[in-house]
């Protein structure tokens, strides 16, 4: 009776903790809840970016075949993304010869005077086209990208002119530039405006040219390199040296933009483009993207035709004679006797089972005499 009395007191008391603790708890985690929402930064009003991102896309480089999509047609602001229209369209300049890359190209006070990343051109300074397409693709430098269109161009805006005129020509409807570098408009000003699945067309034709993986590799450069103090350019893209394959291609970021990046990666001979456009965090951006670039590789490298077998070469006739004749003389008896493993464990079995025999029958045969 008294243990049956002591058990209930102790589940009384168990059933009393637990209804004191559970509002205790629940008033805690809720106290919490509102100390991280308080603690999280507010949006600008005219921020684009959501979690984990506005849309994103994935294509085989060589045939443009979707891999994976997710509000491919979403629009969203590129930031530095431009640049890669950029890009091309001096390459393509180049290839036709109307531009070299060693072409020198004299910094004007308007380029000098580009805010946001930059190499820091100073007015009158000389640097070939090559050098500034370096700080274009690694340091995202604005200044450069201002200094390659009014050398190449005359004006910021004619130049803005050939990339929607190019954008056109790509098919890339939704996409509409209205500057050379990406950075956000001022006032009275619209942002650059393209889509995941346009972008990932701009990247399919850049990758025609070998240049542009020179570029977009380049994880670091020398800026200056005569200089007393030489600027050492860093490229914005984390793929590239942490992820295996990777080898471009360009981010891009402002405030109300939010994160994007186009990114390209080759493994086993088969190329896959991811894009993504406006997560609100850079390692949500670089996770993603990576994760997506994986996937479609995968998928790539699973459906990729086997490669073609080796061909054995017919053997020429005087080479079928001399292996004849090589296989005659290792049919030919030798004077060597061989004897096979096979036949030696035979007879030792054979000579044991003999004289395990002979044992047997001397111990019966002995105590028959006993």
């Amino acid at each position: 009776m008294k243990k049956f009395i002591f058990s209930i007191g102790l589940l009384c008391s168990l059933v009393a903790i637990l209804m004191v603790s559970a509002p205790n708890a629940y008033a805690e985690k809720k106290t919490k809840k509102q100390v991280q929402k308080a603690a999280e930064p507010k949006k600008p009003a005219n921020t684009i970016s959501k979690s984990p991102y506005i849309g994103a896309i994935a294509v085989d480089a060589a045939t443009g075949k979707v891999l994976f999509e997710d509000n491919a047609d979403g629009k969203g602001w590129p930031a530095s993304i431009t640049k890669l229209m950029d890009l091309l369209v001096l390459l393509e300049a180049i290839e036709s010869k109307r531009l070299s890359l060693q072409d020198q190209v004299t910094v004007t006070a308007e380029a000098s005077r580009i805010g946001g990343s930059q190499v820091y051109l100073k007015e009158n300074e000389v640097f070939t086209v090559d050098e500034l397409l370096y700080a274009l693709v690694v340091q995202s430098a604005n200044d450069a990208a201002v200094a390659l269109a009014l050398h190449f161009a005359g004006s910021k805006e004619a130049f803005v002119e050939l990339m929607n005129k190019r954008a056109q020509e790509l098919g890339m409807k939704e996409t509409v530039f209205h500057s050379v570098h990406g950075l956000p408009p001022g006032k009275d000003q619209s942002p650059d405006v393209s889509t995941p699945r346009e972008m990932s067309i701009l990247c399919r034709a850049l990758l025609k040219y070998p240049d542009t993986l020179r570029y977009t590799a380049t994880r670091e450069h020398t800026f200056r390199p005569s200089a007393k103090e030489p600027f050492i350019m860093r490229s914005h893209n984390h793929l590239l040296g942490n992820m295996e394959g990777c080898d471009g291609l360009k981010t891009g970021y402002f405030t109300a933009a939010g994160f994007s990046i186009a990114a390209t990666a080759i493994k086993k001979n088969q190329r896959a483009i991811a894009v993504v456009f406006g997560s609100e965090d850079r390692k949500t951006r670089d996770a993603k993207a990576r994760d997506i670039l994986s996937k479609g590789l995968m998928t790539l490298v699973a459906s990729a035709p086997p490669s073609a077998p080796v061909m054995v070469q017919a053997q020429a006739p005087q080479e079928k004679a001399e292996k004849g004749e090589e296989a005659k003389a290792e049919t030919k008896p030798s004077e060597v006797i061989e004897i096979k493993k096979s036949t030696l464990v035979t007879g030792a079995v054979v000579v044991f089972c003999f004289i395990a025999g002979f044992i047997l029958l001397r111990s019966v045969s002995r105590r028959n005499r006993d």
